[in-house]
């Protein structure tokens, strides 16, 4: 059965799994800043590098404590993810300040055989989410992979205890349909993930329908009116990944817009991996639905009931008030 969860639920069962109690935006201690490591395939499109200035630029929400990288079909051999990942964080003036580790170039079902040695494929990121996960918090540690969980379920392959002190938020999936480009990076990541019994919730892609990540979109022109300028200046260029130099994030996000492909008159380009920042950061901006966990088993969803251990569906994302917080973060 499927329960629909209100907001002041949602908020409830957030305190609840982060073990904390649930105060208004923009009213957080030290202690309530939400630790969050994410882990991205950087330099696979453009959403990846809007998730994460966003993500470091919301200081006041997170306590980002480091950056893990993998690779997907797309953006190059793990060198480049790291490179562009390390690119973002020096546009947010936060070289130095927040570490970036290399993840895995390959895929779950050919590493975890490996994970009892000291150095496998992706093996610096795995120790470091390990490393942080079992360190004492007063809330839970959010891994917010925003790519294919291969990192995530490695680490949970290697030490299990992990599970109940990390809340995993992915964007990933088109269900209750199959398909979509994180989760066919790497099935069998999602499958140990889910039958592992950490805490988990998936900000669904939908991609064609309005209920997911997918519908926030925003198109170049928008792009190229708001961001030039935008974001902490630095002292000390970066060199973006189609060339030029940058000094500040917004400058860098036009370049980005510049340089891709669009599939619609509006030239509009989801960001779906900002949108999942933003849910953690406010519960209001999408639905939960909370599910008995499925299987996912040759390429489809597979319902179970009458499982005990539930995990939360997102959807049906609230744009607007996304897109509005995004731009503010930058300002």
């Amino acid at each position: 059965m499927k329960t629909l969860l209100s907001v002041t639920a949602l908020l409830t069962l957030l305190a609840v799994l982060t073990g904390c109690n649930t105060r208004p935006a923009g009213k957080q201690s030290e202690v309530d800043r939400i630790p969050v490591i994410i882990d991205t395939d950087a330099n696979n499109e453009l959403d990846d590098q809007h998730a994460l200035a966003y993500l470091l630029l919301n200081d006041k929400t997170f306590h980002t404590i480091g950056v893990t990288v993998n690779t997907t079909m797309h953006g190059g051999e793990i060198a480049e993810h790291v490179k562009e990942a390390n690119r973002i964080v020096q546009l947010c003036g936060l070289k130095g300040v927040i570490p970036v580790f290399s993840g895995a170039n390959g895929a779950f079902p050919e590493i975890r055989e490996h994970t009892g040695e000291s150095v496998f494929d992706g093996h610096e990121a795995v120790d470091f989410i390990i490393a942080e996960a079992l360190k004492k918090r007063e809330q839970k540690l959010v891994l917010l992979p925003v790519g294919k969980l291969t990192n995530v379920a490695l680490a949970l392959k290697k030490e299990p205890a992990i599970a109940e002190n990390i809340r995993v938020v992915w964007l990933g999936s088109n269900y209750p349909l199959p398909g979509e480009y994180n989760l066919d990076n790497d099935t069998a990541a999602l499958s140990f993930v889910l039958r592992s019994g950490v805490p988990f919730e998936i900000a669904t892609v939908r991609y064609g329908d309005y209920s997911g990540t997918a519908e926030v979109k925003v198109t170049q022109a928008e792009i190229f009116e708001k961001m030039p300028g935008l974001g902490p200046e630095i002292e000390e260029p970066v060199t973006g990944r189609h060339g030029d130099t940058f000094t500040n994030f917004g400058d860098y996000s036009v370049s980005l817009f510049s340089h891709t492909e669009f599939f619609d008159e509006e030239k509009s380009r989801s960001l779906f991996d900002m949108a999942a920042v933003a849910v953690v950061k406010d519960p209001s901006w999408a639905i939960a639905t909370e599910i008995a966990t499925p299987l996912y088993l040759s390429g489809q969803w597979v319902e179970q009931p009458d499982n005990p251990q539930k995990i939360v569906i997102w959807g049906d994302f609230d744009k607007e008030k996304i897109l509005a917080d995004f731009y503010a973060s930058f300002d």
